[in-house]
């Protein structure tokens, strides 16, 4: 029995002060290295005396919600986009390209269990809100600030 006690046990050791060791001693990253988040397609702040639009998408989205095969709910969402000055002239020219984007988004949203519960607690809509952010800046880079949820309802069936 000692003689399989004692390497088992110095094997433990061994492996466990080697793997600290490394740890301790593995380098520190450089500056360079480390990766600094960055939000793609922002807008340049506002000028002092600038104000955003607000450009209102002219209907609804009606998003259905599955369970089991069936239509459980519908949830109606009402969007508009802040802009930069002058931007909403390119966001009605684009609007069946951020419609689709948008409902794109929805729909994933809703099929990962985000229209579920209680999805108007401020947790699940910031995440929907930062997805439809950065389909809105996909389509129009360097003019959306925000998407802002204006209604948003659900009807179970």
């Amino acid at each position: 029995m000692k003689k399989i006690l004692i390497p088992l046990i110095l094997t433990v050791v061994g492996a466990g002060g080697g793997a600290g060791a490394g740890l301790y001693l593995r380098p520190v990253p450089t500056e360079a290295e480390t990766p600094k988040p960055r939000i793609t397609n922002a807008p340049l702040p506002l000028e002092p005396g600038q104000e955003a639009e607000y450009a209102r998408m002219p209907s609804q989205f009606v998003v259905p919600v599955i369970a089991r095969q069936n239509i459980a709910a519908l949830v109606v969402v009402s969007l508009s986009l802040e802009v930069v000055p002058g931007g909403s002239e390119a966001v009605f020219a684009k609007e069946p390209r951020l419609r689709n984007a948008f409902l794109r988004v929805l729909f994933t949203f809703a099929n990962e269990g985000g229209f579920e519960g209680a999805f108007t607690k401020s947790l699940p809509l910031e995440r929907l809100r930062r997805r439809l952010l950065t389909a809105a800046r996909d389509i129009l880079p360097d003019m959306v600030f925000d998407v802002v949820i204006t209604e948003i309802g659900r009807e179970d069936k």
